[in-house]
């Protein structure tokens, strides 16, 4: 049929379609078949088979559309559709088969030139039934394999798509439940490990499904599909894997690879952080025994403290916790005991006299007590609600709950507030206590700025201190002390001084210059003013001591204002200097030169 022929047949079908209530005509819809033109033709072949049933070749050609129809059909998109096109080709393909004879194809043989083969023992051309029975056996077989091989593939398909969305509504439900992956690990439990075996299962189900659907799919043919399954890692607990995979819509399926975050969270869990929970408990039991020793003997347990401190502990909490609470409470266990250790230590040694070594020991008190302070403090202050869930295990295990936690940390607070000041009032008043020497009733002050009778003019400290005693303001008189750790002095002395010109009005004026022999057994005591009393400045020397006491006083007058004394031990002369000028005083006190 030519072009111009068809498209004037084809006019003629429209003319006469049901529309019009005309009959279609099985040898002109024929044309439309053999040009396999099914598209145009299905509805007329429709229409004949509606008031035709006895037509074997109109059931052949209908089998033929609704096979190409099924071949066109989108496998996943459209699976339904082409399982119910084959079905309907099938159908019909097995209406022709049961209805086919010899009579038909001899008497209808242009319907079935589709058919038309070379007789291979004649060499003649013609149609033969059993190769029509053949190939329609041949199409019914292929349908219905094809449609077991289209439903393999949807449902492996299906299965991949809904295991990996279990899995990732799984995941997404473990991703809402905690602020982060830490804390997922910290306030994991069984229940926990089960999700993420769960997760890893759906995920690993889903793995094995697509491959599945990819080697089915391989089976069936052209699909127009060829995904692949590219797993990418989760590496932020909380952004990534939150995103559903469209697996109709993308080549290259990007799935998040919930098995690999499943089994490494779940092996995490199951080799480091049950272990550590277990530790934690043993740890805070090793810590009580010390503290019911130190109560119950009374003996200090420092020494112990130190072995047990685990710093591996705290290494392997800290990748979970850069703070974590436990080694706090720890930590302030530690440092209670630590000091109350310390008061047991010292208790003997406060029988000393040395007052340096009682500012020592109390120093040493109130630092320690200061860091439970500090300790105590920070936790009182701390949001704990996170880690009384965070720690829940420990805390259980150890204190039965938050409350009595908290309690615990009030009590020592409070406890380390009472002693930290009661033990800086203890500290102020031993270093009080440094300024002054003590000589029977009379406090003789190491420093200028407190009120006294006595004005010190040198302190050599831990040594000695010298100046004058002011009874009243018109006289003084010399004193020489030493400094000894009792601030209990060994050597007491009092001398007289010049005292015209050394008096309580001209104090300011008043200097003074020591020295003493290596062995610190004699001390020479230089008092002078730097003030002109008859055209010389004066002078009094004092030679002491240590175990005789003062061994004589005297008065001079120098033409100069002294600043250096130097001590002969050879000669036992002393030299008084200033710059150029120099005056000599032997050893029983008279001058010389």
């Amino acid at each position: 049929m030519t072009k111009v022929g068809l498209i004037k047949f084809i006019a003629i079908l429209f003319a006469v379609s049901p529309a019009f209530g005309q009959k279609v005509k099985y040898k002109d819809l024929f044309e439309l078949l053999v040009q396999k033109r099914y598209e145009e033709s299905e509805p007329f072949l429709k229409r004949y088979l509606k008031d035709n049933q006895d037509n074997p070749n109109a059931f052949l050609y209908m089998g033929i559309i609704f096979q190409e129809k099924s071949m066109k059909d989108d496998v996943l998109k459209q699976t339904d559709r082409a399982i119910k096109n084959m079905d309907s080709a099938i159908l019909f393909f097995d209406k022709a088969y049961k209805t086919i004879d010899e009579k038909e194809v001899r008497r209808e043989k242009e319907y079935y030139q589709i058919y038309n083969r070379r007789d291979l023992r004649t060499g003649e051309f013609g149609v033969k039934l059993s190769d029509v029975q053949f190939d329609l056996e041949k199409k019914i077989e292929g349908l219905k394999e094809r449609k077991d091989k289209v439903k393999i593939v949807r449902f492996y398909f299906d299965l991949a798509q809904d295991t990996y969305r279990r899995a990732h509504e799984l995941y997404i439900s473990m991703q809402d439940a905690y602020p982060g992956l830490n804390e997922l690990m910290l306030r994991s439990d069984e229940n926990t490990v089960q999700n993420l075996e769960q997760l890893s299962s759906q995920y690993d189900s889903s793995s094995k499904a697509f491959d599945n659907y990819k080697t089915s799919s391989q089976n069936l043919g052209r699909t127009g599909y060829n995904q692949n399954f590219t797993p990418q890692d989760i590496i932020d607990f909380k952004r990534d894997g939150r995103d559903m995979v469209d697996f109709f819509f993308q080549d290259d399926l990007i799935v998040w690879d919930y098995k690999k975050f499943a089994d490494k969270t779940k092996e995490t869990i199951t080799k480091e952080v049950f272990p550590i929970r277990e530790n934690l408990v043993t740890y805070d039991i090793e810590i009580n025994k010390l503290r019911e020793r130190l109560t119950k003997d009374s003996v200090s347990v420092r020494s112990d403290l130190t072995k047990l401190v685990d710093k591996i502990l705290k290494e392997q909490l800290n990748k979970f916790d850069p703070s974590p609470m436990p080694m706090e409470v720890f930590e302030l266990k530690i440092t209670d005991l630590e000091y109350k250790s310390l008061l047991m230590e010292n208790k003997s040694r406060r029988d000393s006299a040395d007052v340096h070594f009682h500012a020592s020991l109390i120093s040493d008190e109130f630092k320690a007590i200061s860091k439970l302070d500090s300790l105590s403090g920070k936790m009182v202050s701390e949001d704990m609600e996170k880690n009384l869930v965070n720690y829940n295990h420990f805390i259980t295990n150890t204190y039965s709950n938050g409350i009595v936690l908290k309690s615990f940390i009030r009590t020592l607070k409070e406890y380390a507030e009472r002693e930290r000041a009661a033990k800086q009032m203890e500290y102020q008043q031993c270093m009080e206590s440094l300024k002054w020497v003590v000589n029977g009733t009379d406090s003789i002050p190491l420093v200028n700025d407190v009120a006294s009778k006595f004005k010190p003019l040198v302190v050599v400290p831990d040594k000695y201190t010298s100046g004058i005693m002011f009874s009243d303001s018109t006289s003084g008189e010399g004193y020489f002390f030493t400094i000894t750790p009792s601030r209990r002095p060994d050597v007491k002395v009092k001398f007289p001084v010049d005292k015209t010109n050394f008096r309580e009005t001209r104090l300011n004026g008043i200097k003074s210059l020591t020295t003493s022999d290596a062995g610190g057994q004699v001390f020479f005591v230089l008092i002078y003013s730097d003030r002109l009393a008859r055209d010389k400045y004066p002078v009094t020397l004092s030679k002491i001591y240590r175990t005789d006491g003062l061994s004589w006083s005297n008065n001079f007058g120098f033409g100069f204002v002294p600043k250096e004394i130097l001590f002969k031990p050879e000669t036992g002369e002393i030299t008084v200097k200033a710059d150029d000028q120099v005056a000599v005083i032997d050893k029983n006190g008279k001058q010389v030169r």
